[in-house]
């Protein structure tokens, strides 16, 4: 059974008109690969452009473009998910909005910490090319309870960050979590060991989508389906990392 903790690369996803996916083309991983660099590119533009606008205009002028980046990512990324025949127009549109998101989170950070984002981009790309090159060799295989894990802690994970975020509204954190104590630095430290299992999960999907002749536009939905597990993790190492220097 096709399955992924990402909500992006769901099991429905694949389920494909066969007769449309023969009229033009079906979904490889080198296709997928390609425009996952696409979208990289388009993730990196307007994060460089939203880090200098931090440290020529300040603070202020980047807090608009970052949060509507962040409302605009998550409406795209929705109705992405629910429609995936749109995603060689909406994937696009998502990276730029997360390049957004991205571009600012990194000046703040950089501006706390020197040299975090380098860090935090090293370990993001180092994590992803060690763990592709485990998964292609056959060291790490995708198991149903290795796929059944990595569900569920991800869903756990999602449960605190919601909590987190509505009892926010009411002037409440939840304790520990969020400071740079121990126990918020083996929660971070958790977190990015299983949004970087996630990634295992997405390269066994779309191996398995390419493989069962998935449409072509699904190489934009699988490259998308990537682009939110590396921002998510990118995320959790500065937020690791930060937690580390204070």
């Amino acid at each position: 059974m096709l399955k992924s903790s990402n909500p992006a690369l769901g099991e429905k996803a694949f389920r494909t008109d066969q007769a449309g996916a023969l009229a033009e083309g079906r979904m490889t991983i080198n296709g997928t690969i390609n425009k996952t660099l696409i979208l990289l590119v388009l993730v990196i533009v307007p994060a460089f452009w939203l880090w200098d606008m931090f440290y020529t205009q300040g603070q202020a002028a980047v807090s608009p473009w970052m949060m509507g980046g962040l409302i605009g990512g998550l409406v795209v990324a929705i109705a992405t998910i629910f429609k995936q025949t749109w995603a060689p127009y909406t994937a696009p549109v998502y990276a730029l909005l997360e390049g957004l998101v991205i571009g600012g989170i990194s000046a703040y950070a950089e501006a706390q910490f020197k040299g975090i984002v380098f860090q935090a981009v090293a370990l993001t790309f180092g994590t992803l090319f060690a763990l592709l090159v485990a998964f292609r060799t056959g060291v790490i295989k995708v198991t149903d309870k290795f796929r059944m894990g990595v569900v569920a802690a991800t869903g756990a994970i999602f449960l605190v960050y919601m909590v987190s975020f509505v009892i926010g509204f009411f002037g409440v954190s939840v304790p520990f979590i969020h400071t740079g104590g121990t126990i918020g630095i083996l929660f971070s430290l958790f977190v990015v060991v299983i949004a970087a299992l996630n990634l295992v999960l997405d390269f066994d999907f779309i191996e398995r989508g390419a493989e069962r002749g998935a449409p072509k536009y699904m190489e934009w939905y699988g490259a998308f389906g990537l682009i939110v597990t590396l921002v998510w993790l990118y995320i959790e190492f500065i937020r690791l990392l930060s937690k580390l220097r204070q």
